[in-house]
């Protein structure tokens, strides 16, 4: 299956008007209702009431599968049907039709349901899917040539956008995500985690071990060969730990954190430092003029036990640029986490919490591909991997499993060609609260 086809089953058939008429007022008629049921005989009323239909029309029947049904009811409940198997209306626990519409988590996110996937929009070059990628992985019929990811912190208290409380399952869930992923990493593909350098002993300033422990199941677990620890360093990055550092004044701040960088055959790595040089400093231009002017280099030495020489013939040809250091200074703000911010606040959605910025993402993605490869973002947030992939030419695909910060991170790909919001993923934001429409995920 190509990424072509994975995005048509995504997306789903077509709903003729009456049937999307049918779901606004279905899920008008659960709102107006709140956080009390709503028996089937009040809904066929209320969304009558609604659409404009007659008592008579209601409750009109004809012959259906040789019984006496109403047409109306009927398309009624199949909306509804496909709400219930979604996991979006919850049941009055002992009555029968009587139902409620399931409520979101205390930070206003709608996960996905169990098992479920829906498109939530797409460009020329990728998708973002609306699902839990821990659970059923799609195969995708075309293979991955990076993953990049920012997988949820194991931090003490737990974030809106979830995360795991002991290192073992922390482990455990990190290593279940990825081996679907890991069996369709294309020979030579990378996977870049990047975690949490915050996570504490509880109670103890001692640092949690947990990111250790995962780079070690990463390779016994999985087979994967570890090729560096990159550093990113924030110096933008707010004071912390607080308890630690602030207050008991027994840790620094801190102002990094590690990107693991595996891959599943060291031999065949796309990566090229090439793709990202860096310019030469003035300093440094300065003297490479010189030994240009001088003919030679005018420094000759032996330096490390000889494991550095400078010899007249060095600095003599000019480069295209320095290669990159291991350690990534990159701070967190930028202008596409801005406009992110922009963009969901407009649509009264909440902000996520933790961003990568786009510099990070687009490094990686030019350092570890080409054009045309296809990158993956397991647990996608606000499409900033998408958003880099995109940039730089290359197919992505990223599962992301609340609702709501894929519809803010949609905005800003409205400018690229092919951009189309997934239908069925767009009609749940209709009202105050996301609602999956009937047709549901595939």
């Amino acid at each position: 299956m190509t990424i072509g086809t994975l995005k048509a089953r995504l997306a789903g058939k077509s709903h003729s008007p009456e049937q999307l008429d049918l779901f606004q007022h279905v899920l008008a008629a659960y709102e107006a209702a709140g956080d009390h049921s709503l028996p089937n005989a009040a809904l066929y009323q209320a969304v009558a009431h609604r659409a404009g239909v007659a008592a008579a029309e209601a409750n009109r029947t004809v012959e259906i599968s040789g019984g006496q049904h109403s047409p109306f009811k009927r398309s009624v409940r199949w909306v509804q049907q496909t709400m219930k198997h979604l996991g979006l209306l919850k049941r009055d626990p002992g009555l029968r039709g009587v139902w409620s519409l399931a409520q979101r988590n205390k930070d206003g996110l709608t996960g996905a349901p169990a098992g479920k996937r829906l498109l939530a929009f797409s460009t020329n070059l990728g998708i973002a899917i609306w699902g839990d990628s821990t659970r059923n992985f799609p195969q995708l019929g075309y293979p991955i040539s990076l993953v990049v990811t920012s997988p949820p912190y194991l931090l003490r208290r737990p974030r809106a956008y979830g995360n795991p409380l002991t290192e073992q399952a922390y482990v455990d869930f990190i290593c279940s995500a990825l081996e679907p992923i890991v069996a369709q990493l294309a020979p030579g593909g990378s996977i870049c985690l990047n975690l949490t350098n915050d996570s504490f002993v509880p109670g103890s300033p001692a640092r949690s071990v947990a990111k250790e422990r995962l780079v070690l199941a990463m390779v016994d677990r999985l087979g994967l060969k570890l090729m560096d620890t990159l550093i990113w360093h924030n110096a933008s990055k707010p004071p912390g730990p607080i308890q630690y550092a602030s207050k008991r004044r027994v840790q620094l701040n801190t102002s990094y954190e590690p990107i693991y960088w595996f891959t599943n055959d060291p031999s065949r790595v796309y990566s090229d430092n090439r793709r990202v040089l860096q310019p030469h400093s003035d300093r440094h231009k300065k003297w490479l003029r010189q030994v240009q002017d001088a003919g030679a280099c005018p420094r000759t030495g032996v330096y490390g036990d000889g494991a550095y020489r400078l010899r007249p013939s060095s600095y003599t040809n000019e480069t295209d640029g320095r290669i990159p250091r291991n350690v990534i200074q990159i701070g967190h703000a930028c202008a596409d986490t801005r406009q992110y911010r922009r963009d969901a606040e407009g649509l009264g959605l909440p902000i996520h919490g933790a961003m990568m910025p786009l510099a990070l993402a687009r490094f990686l993605i030019e350092f570890l591909s080409v054009p045309g490869q296809l990158v993956l973002d397991l647990f996608g947030g606000t499409a900033k991997t998408a958003m880099a992939a995109e940039m730089l030419d290359r197919h992505w695909v990223i599962l992301e499993i609340f609702a709501e910060y894929l519809r803010g991170g949609a905005q800003r790909f409205r400018r690229f060609p092919g951009f189309k919001m997934g239908a069925e993923f767009s009609l749940g934001f209709s009202g105050e609260r996301f609602i999956l429409p009937a047709g549901g995920a595939r």
